[in-house]
């Protein structure tokens, strides 16, 4: 396996894991999201380039905008439970009490 498919695996699982088990803020949880789709995105652009196929150049940029819109409503719901609950911590968000 080369160090790149290594590290960008490694990335992956380690942001995974993160977002598995530290799970206390919102914020840290949204940056375990980011985090895995930057190694995911790099991923994407670099595979097109390791097989010579030109057909896969759209892909990151496609993932690339999943990942702004994904931001977006992530910190448009980190904002709103600061504003309505006064804090981002995430066991003060239950569905139950809507």
């Amino acid at each position: 396996m080369p160090l790149t498919h290594l590290s960008f695996y490694s990335a992956f699982t380690l942001s995974s894991l993160g977002l598995a088990f530290h799970r206390t803020h919102l914020i840290s949880a949204l940056l375990c999201l980011e985090s895995m789709m930057l190694s995911m995105y790099l991923a994407l652009s670099l595979w097109p380039v390791e097989n010579q196929a030109t057909s896969f150049t759209l892909m990151p940029v496609l993932m690339l905008a999943f990942s702004a819109c994904e931001a977006g409503t992530g910190l448009a719901m980190l904002v709103a439970s600061t504003r309505t609950h006064g804090s981002d911590h995430l066991h003060n968000l239950n569905l139950l009490q809507c």
